[in-house]
């Protein structure tokens, strides 16, 4: 089981508290309740306010975390909730949540923030150079007050080297759900999701752009073209487009591109559109051919060639197990 904890704020939105806790402790446990399985819980949900003391809602009602901060003595992830749209205040407010979250960050906890909330994470310093997200509403806000952190409120979820980051207030859910995937597999987030009634497609959010960059490489140039390939992935292209992106020739574009993911382009870029198609397959009910179109491949012959070799199924076996 994951150790997970809960950071409610003071003037908390309580959706943004109280829905991922559910989805946390529901994974792994609903679904097999449901179905008639054997539960088999993956997280282990602890909650938490600064003082450990009733926390004060934005709506008129209190929640009762189950500690305080400095009583936490094991967690693997920190999920953070909002608190509104007033930045200072918020920071003010929590302002012991800052040093705490340092010297989590420096034991080896993942970090996780929704709305306002990742105004606290960016305070902290732990943002600075990484990708982020927040609510559209306070982006250039956090533009201006955190200008080291690299902005991209176009996204619902963004994932940085053990950051992550939810836009607005129901973006609580996506994030959880996302988090959910990530230390338990995509099958678990799944079974989440039906269990739960938590519709997917805003977890990947339009364009798909948070299909997860490989962003333990040093190389800028390649990240900047990376992140150009997941705006663009859904039209056609010759692989120079992104090696201008970088600024360099094909042939050293193609030799760095590899040497920072792993992959070669066009294999990243076969991978980015499958994954792409796994969501829209497992949430939308457009025909295979639509869905070859959405992700670019106007060929849906190729397409399905493609994505058996990538996923070992077709995409209609594929979704008649994930699709709702």
């Amino acid at each position: 089981m994951t150790d997970v904890t809960i950071l409610f704020l003071d003037g908390t939105f309580p959706s943004t508290a109280v829905g991922p806790m559910e989805v946390f402790r529901h994974a792994g446990l609903l679904w097999n309740l449901l179905t008639g399985k054997r539960a088999a819980p993956r997280f282990r949900v602890t909650t938490v306010s600064v003082d450990g003391r009733v926390v004060r809602c934005d709506a008129p009602i209190r929640i009762q975390p189950m500690a305080a901060l400095e009583e936490i003595r094991h967690t693997e992830l920190i999920f953070i909730s909002s608190a509104g749209p007033g930045v200072d205040d918020v920071l003010e407010r929590n302002a012991p949540a800052v040093p705490w979250l340092r010297r989590w960050h420096k034991r080896g906890a993942a970090i996780a923030s929704v709305c306002s909330g990742v105004g606290l994470v960016a305070a902290a310093g732990l943002l600075d150079g990484k990708r982020a997200t927040t609510h559209w509403g306070l982006a250039e806000l956090f533009r201006a007050k955190y200008p080291k952190v690299r902005w991209m409120p176009e996204l619902m979820v963004t994932e940085d080297r053990g950051f992550y980051c939810g836009g607005g207030v129901n973006a609580a859910m996506d994030l959880s759900l996302y988090l959910v995937e990530k230390f338990c597999g995509h099958d678990i987030a799944m079974q989440s999701a039906k269990a739960m009634l938590i519709d997917t497609p805003r977890a990947w959010q339009a364009g798909f752009a948070i299909v997860p960059l490989k962003t333990e490489h040093k190389d800028a140039a390649i990240s900047s073209a990376q992140e150009w390939m997941h705006q663009n992935f859904g039209r056609n292209f010759p692989l120079d487009a992104p090696a201008r992106r970088a600024g360099m020739s094909l042939r050293n574009f193609v030799r760095r591109f590899k040497q920072a993911t792993g992959d070669s382009p066009m294999v990243y870029l076969q991978k980015l559109r499958v994954a792409a198609a796994k969501h829209l397959l497992e949430s939308d009910y457009r025909t295979i051919q639509e869905i070859s179109e959405a992700v670019g491949y106007q060929d849906a012959a190729f397409f399905r060639s493609l994505f058996h070799r990538h996923a070992g199924v077709s995409p209609g076996a594929y979704r008649r197990s994930f699709g709702r």
